[in-house]
C-alpha cells in the first residue's frame, strides 16, 4: 500500500468532515433565520454550537495530510499549495474571530429575549452578517481550493479562484442577511 494514497484518503476524510459540518451549520442558520419563537431557535443554536467543534479537526487534518503530500510529491513553493495554505489560515481565523463571536452575541440576544416570540433584536441577530458571511465565504474558499487542487493552476490563477470563491460567498450570504418581506411590510391597521 502506498503511503501517499493513504494520506490522500485522510486528506479527503478531513475535507468531508469540514463539508459535512458546514452543511449542518448552513441548515442551522436557515432554521435560526426562520425561527419565530425562542423554542424554535434554541435547538438549532445548540446544534450549531456543537458542530463548530468539527472545524478545527478538519483544518488540522487538511493541513497535516496536505503537508505530508507536499513534502512527498510537491514542493512548498508550489503556488496553488501556498494559496491553499493561505485559505486554511483564513478559515482558521475567521471562524473563531468572527463566526463564533457573532454566535455568542446571538446566544446573548436569545437569552435576553426570553421565552415566547423572538423580538426584533434576536431576529436581527439570526441574520447577522458575521454568521452568514463567515459560513458562506468558508464554503466558497473550500470549493475554490478544491478547484485549485484538481486543476493545479499557477499562483495568480489560484489566487483568482479563491478571491472569486470568497466574493461569491459574500454575495450569497448577504442575500440571506436581509429581512424577509413580511418583516419589512408595514403592519396593517385592523381598524382601517
Amino acid at each position: 500500500m502506498d503511503t501517499y494514497q493513504v494520506v490522500l484518503y485522510i486528506h479527503f476524510l478531513a475535507l468531508f468532515v469540514g463539508v459535512g459540518a458546514a452543511a449542518i451549520l448552513v441548515l442551522c442558520l436557515f432554521q435560526l433565520r426562520g425561527a419565530r419563537t425562542l423554542a424554535d431557535a434554541v435547538p438549532w443554536g445548540r446544534v450549531a454550537g456543537r458542530v463548530g467543534n468539527a472545524f478545527p479537526i478538519a483544518i488540522l487534518g487538511l493541513f497535516a495530510s496536505g503537508a505530508y503530500m507536499t513534502s512527498d510529491v510537491w514542493t512548498w513553493s508550489t503556488g496553488w499549495i501556498d494559496v491553499g495554505i493561505a485559505a486554511l489560515v483564513v478559515l482558521a481565523l475567521q471562524g473563531p474571530l468572527v463566526g463564533e463571536r457573532t454566535a455568542k452575541k446571538l446566544e446573548r440576544a436569545l437569552h435576553a429575549n426570553g421565552p415566547g416570540p423572538l423580538g426584533d433584536k434576536a431576529r436581527r441577530m439570526t441574520r447577522h452578517p458575521g454568521l452568514w458571511v463567515t459560513e458562506f465565504t468558508a464554503i466558497g474558499l473550500v470549493l475554490a481550493t478544491v478547484w485549485n487542487m484538481t486543476q493545479k493552476p499557477g499562483t495568480a490563477s489560484a489566487i483568482v479562484a479563491v478571491v472569486i470563491g470568497y466574493a461569491v460567498g459574500v454575495a450569497v450570504a448577504l442575500a440571506f442577511t436581509r429581512a424577509p418581506a413580511e418583516e419589512l411590510a408595514p403592519a396593517s391597521d385592523p381598524m382601517g
